[in-house]
């Protein structure tokens, strides 16, 4: 398969990431990236962005129903670590210096809001997300591979959550202001993960 990697590139040292890894089990266990919004599948939404970036990844330990993408997959290297475990592998699979994690199931991520997270990155710095409504927002981030090391080593011996991690290296954190100076409503945080959230935004479980 294709790995979409892009000569030329706009940001020729980061990586789009989309992290698939699980299932959306309140959802009856459908893949969450082919849920429908505005007629297409959220995983091809974020695909659009991919124009952007050296390369484009997947992660997903079942990536059958996702095959038709043509992206590059890869697999939790460690498994059972969910949405840490899923950026990790992002981070050993890459093959840029930075990649940006996004979660599959976010289907209004704004090209906008990439470019100010992508804009806060330096050589002090190996991670950048927002934090809204007060809580940190790490499946819309920014991270330096090199982080890989150290993660895997801590997804082995424990069990982190991503907040915890970004606790432990050099995270800037950007206030909610600079996400809604280029985003409003906020919505390139926004993920569907109940019938709830299907009705709320509109999106439709993908055919069968």
């Amino acid at each position: 398969m294709s790995d979409r990697e892009r000569s030329g590139a706009e940001y020729a040292d980061v990586t789009l990431a989309v992290i698939a890894g699980g299932r959306g089990e309140r959802l009856g266990g459908v893949a969450k990236g082919l849920l429908e919004v505005e007629g297409r599948p959220v995983l091809a939404r974020l695909l659009d962005l991919g124009r952007l970036f050296e390369g484009v990844l997947l992660v997903a330990n079942d990536p059958g129903p996702y095959a038709r993408f043509g992206v590059r997959t890869v697999e939790d290297v460690v498994r059972g670590r969910g949405a840490p475990g899923g950026v990790h592998a992002a981070l050993v699979g890459a093959r840029t210096e930075w990649v940006l994690a996004v979660a599959c199931d976010m289907p209004f991520v704004a090209e906008a809001a990439v470019r100010v997270l992508l804009g806060e990155r330096g050589p002090e710095v190996d991670a950048v997300c927002f934090t809204v409504e007060g809580r940190v927002e790490p499946l819309l981030a920014v991270y330096r591979r090199e982080l890989a090391g150290p993660w895997g080593e801590a997804l082995r011996a424990e069990e982190p959550s991503l907040r915890n991690l970004l606790s432990r290296c050099r995270a800037r954190l950007l206030p909610e202001a600079a996400l809604r100076v280029v985003d409003a409503g906020a919505r390139s945080v926004v993920s569907v993960n109940t019938p709830e959230d299907l009705a709320r935004y509109l999106a439709r479980l993908p055919p069968t």
